[in-house]
């Protein structure tokens, strides 16, 4: 039974005073991943439990340590427990020591064994990984992964006749490119020694009872470091303002795509991304644009209406004669084929639409009155007849 006031580690793992090593061996696991502090940030009580359970499978997991506990209830080597505390890695009396012990198999997936167990080592969500989390410090261990190119998009406006005709559009951006002075690199030349592990390569941790040592991850167990670029800080890129001229099609609409090859970011080795650019075209005060089409609505007299005519309309060419059958509505749309834009992929051209209003004139002298009675007069014709004749 374990002395009076100690941690009764069966309890603290939940299982029976004769469980197998294999059965101590997954408790642990699921309340290691229940209780660890990476998942419950700011949870002192879980952290003490975390240590606890650790604490109860170090002796329980081994079988000398566990022999002499189920003797006597109780298992210290020094007879003290250490607090807490991180140390570049060397000898030191008392507390547990691991160096080399293969932790893979206590959070790796479920039923899986380190690489000669009988089985195959399984990537990911192993002991390492949460070490990983443990020891990791800002802007220190791994080295970053070089920057990768990447593309860049922009958007220009142009005018409704830029978009018509064409335009060259000069743009300036800021872009990544390779940083010169480490041509990419990140790096500068000489290194110094890493202040992590003070030069040893491997730092301790101290977990509850028990103190881990460990490849120190800022140095990945070198005991120095490269020095990094000052230029670019050890990004291997840095920010510049360029200027990029483009060339835009005739008949460019809203929401066109251009792509600029090799204007995108580079990154800190290989080609630049490309700059894709999206045009935004400005309304015009009486064209409309949809597609290829070019529509508008013109106003005509009533006179003009009722007569018949021939009346100039504007185009994206300029002027053009438009023939207004006599008695035309007013809502009617004409289209002049080939008067709208040009296709540049498949050197069509659209039609324009050109739909008429008639404008009621406001009458001003009795003259112009009496002449529209004596019209009305001569031609009786109600519009509205039918509109109340039941079916």
């Amino acid at each position: 039974m374990p002395v009076s006031g100690k941690q009764d580690y069966y309890q603290t793992l939940g299982v029976k005073r004769n469980a197998s090593s294999e059965e101590i061996r997954k408790a642990y696991r699921r309340l290691a991943r229940k209780y660890h502090p990476d998942l419950n940030p700011g949870d002192k009580s879980a952290e003490e439990r975390f240590k606890q359970v650790q604490a109860a499978y170090d002796v329980l997991s081994d079988s000398r340590k566990r022999e002499m506990y189920d003797q006597v209830g109780y298992y210290s080597e020094t007879g003290s427990y250490p607090g807490a505390g991180r140390t570049a890695a060397g000898p030191e009396p008392g507390g547990f020591g691991f160096t080399g012990f293969d932790f893979s198999e206590f959070f790796g997936p479920e039923g899986a064994r380190p690489a000669g167990h009988g089985g195959r080592s399984e990537p990911g969500g192993g002991f390492a990984d949460m070490f990983a989390h443990l020891f990791h410090r800002p802007g220190g261990a791994e080295k970053a992964a070089p920057q990768q190119s990447s593309d860049l998009a922009y958007t220009v406006n142009i005018g409704f006749w830029e978009a018509i005709q064409g335009t060259q559009a000069r743009l300036s951006i800021l872009r990544y490119q390779a940083c010169p002075a480490c041509v990419g690199s990140g790096g500068a030349t000489g290194q110094s020694q890493c202040q992590e592990c003070q030069g040893s390569g491997q730092v301790s941790q101290m977990a509850g009872a028990m103190r881990f040592h460990l490849t120190c991850p800022r140095c990945r167990g070198q005991g120095r470091l490269h020095n990094t670029c000052p230029a670019c800080r050890g990004d291997g890129r840095v920010s510049s303002q360029d200027t990029v001229e483009v060339r835009i099609p005739p008949g460019a609409e809203n929401g066109s795509r251009l792509r600029v090859a090799g204007k995108g970011n580079a990154g800190a080795q290989g080609s630049p991304g490309d700059l894709y650019i999206t045009t935004r075209v400005e309304d015009h005060p009486f064209f409309r644009r949809m597609g290829n089409d070019i529509h508008i609505t013109v106003p005509i007299t009533v006179a003009e209406a009722a007569l018949g005519a021939k009346v100039e309309v504007p185009t994206i060419d300029g002027r053009a004669q438009l023939k207004i059958p006599p008695g035309v509505d007013s809502g009617k749309v004409f289209r002049l084929r080939e008067k709208g834009v040009l296709n540049r992929r498949t050197s069509l051209r659209g039609d324009q639409h050109v739909e008429v209003r008639v404008v009621v004139p406001r009458l001003q002298d009795e003259r112009s009155k009496e002449i529209l009675r004596e019209f009305a007069r001569l031609n009786p014709e109600d519009p509205r007849a039918g509109l109340f004749d039941r079916p």
